[in-house]
């Protein structure tokens, strides 16, 4: 029950086995159970998005030393889908090639929705992705405090990221309790 409120806090397992004088890696396991079943929630209560939606791309990871510049080699790229006032989806991408964000936008997304995109030529009033953006800044303050995750994990990190931006407005720890503990999934 401690382990689930530290990772409330959004605590490091390092900090967390420290504070709780317990081996960090049944606490790191145990952050991960919590990622894998925040995972499963949100597969499970995704539904399509609807209205106005920005979409969005981002890439993800450390800058590798020795490189300059901001190259996107070597990083994951994320796209995302923002219900403006609403939820947002993210999915790991191979590449940003039209055929496969289309589909995951044909797969998420109702008929009819209107979709803002950075591509749009200015932001007059409602023409921006603020919101998507904002999530991208959101997500990426909580993974600057990983010194590298596995590749592997990386999906579940994710979709923590997801649920807490999804959920912010709401008392995120009896949410956790529930899927974590109870196995309300």
């Amino acid at each position: 029950m401690l382990i689930l409120y530290y990772f409330y806090l959004e605590l490091s397992a390092s900090k967390t086995a420290d504070e709780l004088d317990i081996d960090y890696g049944v606490v790191h396991r145990k952050f991960m159970q919590f990622r894998k079943r925040i995972a499963e929630y949100c597969n499970q209560e995704a539904k399509k998005l609807n209205g106005e939606l920005e979409i969005d791309e981002s890439y993800f990871g450390g800058r590798r030393k020795g490189n300059r510049g901001r190259g996107a080699k070597n990083k994951t790229i994320v796209f995302g889908i923002l219900e403006r006032k609403g939820k947002v989806h993210t999915k790991i991408v191979e590449n940003v090639s039209a055929e496969i964000l289309m589909n995951e936008i044909k797969n998420k997304t109702e008929k009819g929705s209107v979709i803002r995109h950075d591509k749009d030529e200015f932001a007059k009033a409602k023409n921006h992705i603020n919101g998507i953006e904002g999530f991208w800044s959101f997500a990426k303050e909580r993974f600057y405090k990983y010194h590298g995750i596995n590749k592997n994990n990386y999906p579940f990190y994710l979709k923590e990221m997801e649920f807490r931006f999804n959920h912010r407005n709401e008392n995120v720890f009896n949410l956790l309790f529930d899927i974590c503990v109870r196995g309300l999934v």
